[in-house]
């Protein structure tokens, strides 16, 4: 069984050396100059680098004071189809929306208290299952929630809410423009 990684191979009289990258099926193709755009791996890289650094440009246009979110928010949604990307944006949207919700309320009113926030990673759960939404919202809700309540920050609750939500939603967009505009290759086996 062949290993996934790189090997050196000394070659020809000057021991010239040969930097491999191996797949669990083998060597990756060499053939031609082109040969490594058909890798889907490298395309697939490359797909996800732009549509991180895309989104990052977009949060920083809007001045968003923790843009990096909007690329975070990108990288996990960046699917193989625009189907799958859809479901998991709409329970990261969800999620988000009720996090964010949830903590600008609470924190406007408790601040960052420990037995506040297990109350209120508690409502979410409640909140979750009374939207319908499945344990993946849940967890973007507790995820925002935190960040929301337990971050240091200075300014009103409901901006550092509203800023979240607004980095989230550019990271969502820019990941589903890029299942329809380039779509991930399938790895022919």
């Amino acid at each position: 069984m062949a290993r996934t990684g790189f090997y050196i191979e000394e070659t020809g009289f000057l021991m010239l050396r040969r930097l491999t990258l191996t797949t669990r099926n083998g060597a990756l193709p060499t053939r031609g100059s082109q040969a490594w755009a058909s890798w889907p791996l490298v395309v697939n890289s490359a797909r996800t680098a732009t549509a991180a650094v895309v989104s990052l440009i977009v949060a920083r246009l809007f001045r968003l004071p923790e843009a990096y979110w909007a690329p975070i928010t990108t990288l996990v949604i960046t699917q193989s189809s625009l189907g799958a990307a859809l479901s998991v944006s709409g329970e990261r949207f969800m999620g988000t929306v009720l996090g964010a919700a949830v903590g600008a309320i609470v924190t406007g009113f408790f601040g960052p208290n420990m037995l506040i926030f297990g109350a209120s990673v508690f409502v979410l759960g409640l909140l979750s299952a009374a939207a319908n939404s499945n344990r993946n919202a849940f967890r973007f809700a507790g995820v925002t929630l935190a960040v929301v309540q337990l971050v240091p920050r200075v300014g009103p609750p409901w901006r550092i809410a509203l800023h979240r939500f607004a980095e989230v939603c550019i990271g969502l967009v820019v990941a589903l423009i890029l299942s329809v505009v380039w779509p991930e290759q399938e790895e022919v086996r």
